[in-house]
């Protein structure tokens, strides 16, 4: 049974989102006023939004990156015997005694094959891994023109490589605004390129979700400025990144987000005013259970400690944590 099939969601409106997020900050930072920019018009809810009792725990595959062979968009070999295939990562996943795993785009083989694809979703269907999501880096700021182009292809070509997959959601990027252009306009064209985008991601139960990262997402004013241009489908919203907002207060602005998040990602540090410091793992999650989210949380680790050493003791943290909500 697919995430959309079980009707766990309930539907509510954007404004109540926004009620919700505004509710999440206030309680948080003791009193928050009024965000007029926040208000948007009504859209449904995602049923990836809560589709399970729990939030459950995947890992993404870009914490891997120092060992994964990059073939996307071109070739980077890692080099010596500890180099890593998908099928590695997968079988990482499968050791931690992981609810999923997040496969980037970037560590596939290129080209790629639905064969490929078929043997790697029962390859973690045999370690009772689900995918969780998957992620590409496209750039719907882009202009008019075969660019604009490619990125639309990218997205609906991974809308079909996640149906294979099993994954039922695409982390997706706004882009860079183009030099000499205005952010008004490069807003404007994410959003068309989104909207494009999920009128083909349903016909295929696919769901795109927009991440926090930096640009024209760097805050949360910002991205429900693209939300408010998105029109409403359940196979959109957000991809929370909690370690992405680098404001004066991450935690804040997280929750003001966090309604909207049908997939979610954390990290274990977080930026404050240009200064990095630890993440408070269990806040996030609290504010993520706040707004009512059910879904799958991954760790995208990103510290230059070594990973292999770190990700499993950061995986027993969030467990615990989660088992404790």
């Amino acid at each position: 049974m697919s995430q959309f099939d079980n009707g766990i969601a309930d539907h509510l409106t954007r404004r109540q989102f926004t009620t919700a997020a505004i509710g999440g900050v206030a309680a948080a930072a003791g009193g928050f006023p009024s965000l007029a920019w926040a208000d948007t018009k009504p859209a449904t809810l995602s049923p990836l939004h809560a589709p399970f009792k729990k939030m459950r725990l995947s890992l993404a595959a870009y914490s891997l990156r120092k060992y994964l062979q990059q073939n996307w968009p071109t070739p980077r070999k890692r080099a010596g015997k500890a180099a890593m295939t998908m099928e590695d990562f997968v079988d990482y996943c499968g050791k931690l005694k992981l609810d999923g795993c997040e496969p980037t785009s970037y560590y596939f083989p290129n080209p790629l094959s639905n064969k490929y694809l078929v043997e790697l979703r029962e390859r973690a269907k045999r370690l009772h891994l689900d995918v969780s999501a998957t992620a590409i880096g496209n750039d719907f700021c882009v202009k008019e023109g075969p660019a604009r182009k490619r990125q639309l292809q990218l997205c609906r070509q991974w809308v079909d490589y996640a149906a294979v997959l099993g994954a039922p959601s695409i982390r997706i990027f706004a882009g860079r605004i183009p030099r000499g252009d205005s952010e008004e306009a490069a807003v404007e064209r994410c959003a068309a390129g989104i909207n494009e985008s999920v009128k083909y991601a349903a016909t295929k139960k696919v769901a795109l979700a927009l991440e926090n990262h930096g640009g024209i997402t760097a805050t949360p004013k910002q991205m429900l400025k693209i939300i408010a241009k998105v029109k409403p489908s359940p196979y959109f919203g957000v991809n929370f990144d909690g370690g992405n907002f680098r404001t004066d207060d991450p935690y804040r602005d997280l929750a003001v987000i966090a309604p909207y998040a049908i997939n979610a990602q954390l990290k274990v540090t977080i930026t404050r005013k240009g200064k990095r410091e630890a993440a408070d793992l269990k806040k996030m999650l609290h504010i993520l259970k706040d707004a009512g989210y059910r879904g799958w949380v991954a760790l995208e680790y990103e510290e230059r400690e070594e990973p292999k050493q770190e990700i499993p003791k950061v995986i027993n943290k969030l467990r615990d944590l989660m088992a404790s909500l």
